[in-house]
Order: structure tokens, then sequence, then C-alpha cells
């Protein structure tokens, strides 16, 4: 780790050794002197080890000069990485979902430090509350009719006027459009249908009579042909919603019942639960106080030091990890995480234990994901840090779990509703 912060504070020290080297000169070459000078008041080179070691602690990164930083794990490494950034004077600052990894301490210090900087931020991120907070532009890269990019101004709420605009004129669009060739279709099989059998005269109708009759007939089969094929679909379907499937559970079953749990090192607890179906809880606590390790422990990863799990029917618990495993292709983050969701979804729990759920889905879909934890019969479990989902679940009962050397978890009771 120590490595990474002398990396981005190397410039730092840079501007300072060549400002004492330009006080030995100073004599004979003032101007060298006054350009070491500017260099390192731009950088405040002075302050650069003072800042990298205050975002370290801030993002409760400071894991030691002497840890490698292979040693440590995705969140703790990236939390080490944006430390770096954030104690850097950099004109431009381009940061890819900043908010994944980060508990609330970290995520108002992140939010107040892209706050007050002095130079650009261009941020690709999904992060609701972040978005609210700070976007002046947003650059919308989701599908559109055309297939071009938008750019929104008026900050994050002019980003959700336009696109919900743009997407309610496209369903609309898509639909008049649809409408009318599957008309168009119909005039063209009944034509069709009048020439093969309708537009025969009766028996007994002279030879002149049908001949005669017969190029209208076709005629008004090539019209109807003509306008379909000019009436073409052009308009791209809107996406798809991301929705539930029916998922049943029945409110006077228990599920899944935990007593006592605690694991060394890791859950301080004791934690208690009792689940039933259509319950809500939130899983709430800094990095480290064991929320994962709760979820591990609920569905038989883990075995707790203290404490026992029982499980009516483990087929019924449904698990979503904080991060996708390793084995998928050509995939992207998004597709990784509905592939996820799709995969247990499609297993129908009873109980959903979701941790992070909302790491990079799109807005739309975390908006629609809202929606369908609100409505479902299962029971739900959320861990999560993304703000504006904890607010929209502001009504759920909390279980609140603190690191090792904090008090004791705040015991959910029988149920956690």
């Amino acid at each position: 780790m120590g490595d990474a912060v002398r990396e981005v504070i190397r410039p730092a020290e840079q501007a300072l050794e060549r400002l004492d080297a330009a006080l030995d000169t100073i004599e004979t070459d003032p101007g060298e002197y006054e350009a070491a000078l500017a260099a390192a008041e731009l950088l405040d080179a002075w302050d650069a080890r003072r800042r990298v070691t205050a975002a370290l602690a801030a993002l409760d990164a400071d894991f030691g000069a002497d840890v490698p930083l292979a040693d440590l794990s995705v969140g703790q490494r990236y939390r080490v990485r944006l430390a770096c950034l954030l104690g850097t004077h950099h004109d431009h600052l381009l940061l890819d979902e900043p908010t994944n990894h980060l508990d609330h301490a970290g995520l108002t210090y992140l939010t107040a430090q892209l706050r007050q900087r002095r130079g650009s931020v261009l941020t690709v991120s999904h992060d609701r509350a972040l978005l609210a907070d700070l976007a002046t532009t947003v650059l919308d890269l989701d599908p559109t009719p055309d297939g071009l990019p938008r750019t929104w101004g008026n900050g994050y709420e002019g980003y959700r006027a336009g696109r919900a605009a743009l997407e309610q004129a496209w369903a609309d669009d898509y639909a008049a459009h649809t409408t009318r060739h599957a008309q168009l279709r119909s005039d063209l099989q009944q034509a069709q249908t009048r020439l093969s059998t309708g537009w025969r005269p009766p028996k007994g109708t002279g030879k002149h009579t049908r001949q005669s009759h017969t190029p209208a007939v076709v005629q008004a089969v090539k019209r109807r042909q003509q306008a379909l094929d000019a009436a073409a679909v052009t308009v791209p379907p809107p996406p798809p919603a991301f929705t539930f499937p029916r998922l049943h559970a029945r409110p006077t079953r228990t599920y899944l019942r935990a007593e006592g749990i605690t694991v060394a090192g890791r859950l301080t607890g004791p934690v208690n639960l009792a689940v039933r179906g259509g319950d809500r809880l939130v899983v709430t606590g800094p990095n480290g106080a064991g929320k994962s390790t709760l979820l591990d422990v609920l569905t038989g990863a883990l075995s707790p030091t203290t404490g026992s799990v029982s499980v009516s029917d483990p087929a019924r618990i449904g698990r979503l990890h904080q991060e996708s495993g390793e084995d998928a292709g050509t995939l992207s983050m998004g597709q990784r995480r509905r592939r996820d969701l799709a995969r247990m979804l499609g297993t129908g729990p009873a109980v959903l234990l979701l941790d992070e759920p909302t790491n990079h889905l799109s807005i739309n879909a975390v908006d629609q994901l809202t929606r369908a934890l609100a409505e479902t019969e299962a029971a739900v479990i959320l861990v999560t840090h993304d703000r504006q989902l904890l607010a929209d679940t502001a009504h759920w009962p909390r279980l609140e779990l603190r690191p090792a050397d904090a008090p004791p978890a705040t015991p959910a009771g029988d149920s956690p509703r």
C-alpha cells in the first residue's frame, strides 16, 4: 500500500525537491526559483502527504504502509486508490463508479471532497444520491430510439425529466408504428383471401366479366403490399423493463431463524432473526461490521462461532452476492448483475438475501428493482449503502451492526417487520 501512496505524492515531492535546489541558486537564477515555487504552490506540495493520509483514514483504507495491495480485498484496494486520487490536485478527475465499496461515512467524505474541488470531475455513476448532489450536466448513454447519446442540463433533475419524456415518446411512437403495421398486414391478408377465393363471380358469369374483375383484385393486393412495405417498423422496441417473477411466500411460515449469532473477529452480534414471508429488513453498518458475514451465516456458507441458524427449506433462500463471479466472459458488469439477479429469481425463493443489489445497475433498473422489492411476497433482507435506496426503504425495520470494537448489534427481535 505504501507504494501506491508514494506514487501518487511523488509529483509533489519532486516539486519540493526542485524548490530546495532552486534556493541554492536563487541569487544567480531567480527565475528558476519563481518557477519552482509556482509549481509547488499549484500542487499544494507541502500538504500532499497529509491530504492522502486524511483520505485513507476517512475511507477506512489505512491498512499500513507495509501491507501489499495484492493482500487486500477488491473493496479495500478500491478505497486505497480512491483515497490517493482524492488527496491529489489534478485539474481533471475521472471516476468510475466511485461510490462502490464505500460505507455511509465514506460516501459523505467523497461527496464533500468532490464538491470542493476546483477542477472538473467526470464520473461514471449509477448512484442517484451522488448525481443529485453533484451533477450539473448528465451525458446519457442508455438506449435511445436513434442509438445516439443524449446530454441533459439542469443536473440530475433535468436528466430525470428529460429521460422520462424521451422514454414516453419512444413507447408511444413504437406503439403507433406497430399498430399501423399490424393493420396494414391485416388488410393485405384480406386482399389475398379475396384474390384466391372471394373475388370469383357467381357460376355462369361470362368469361369477359371474370377477366375484367381479376386485374382489380390483383391491383388491390399489390397496393396493400406496397403500403405494408412502406410502413415497415423502423423504430426499435424500447428496452424491456426489469420485472420480478411472482414469488410465493406464506406470511404465516417462518422460513429462516437465527438465534445468538456471532462470528469471531467478523460479527459481534449477537444477532437474532425470525423471517416470515413478506418480512422486510435493512442491515446497515460501516465496512467491516459483518453485514456480508451475516448473510454467509444465514445461507450456511459460514458457520457461526456462537448461536444457531435453522432454515425450513434451503432451496427457498435466494442469495445475491455483492460482486459477480469471474466466469462472465465478455459480459459487462451491469449485464453480470442482471444475470445474477435473473438466476436467483429463477429459483423461486421465498427469502431474498441481497448484498448491495444496486451495484452496476442502471438508474432505470434500480428504480424498477426498488418497486419490485416493495411489491414482492417474498421476504427481503437488504444490505446496502445506496443512500437513495435507504431513503426509499426508510419505513423498513433496521438491523444496525457495529465493528468488533463498538457496542453490540441492535437486536431485531422475533420478527424484522
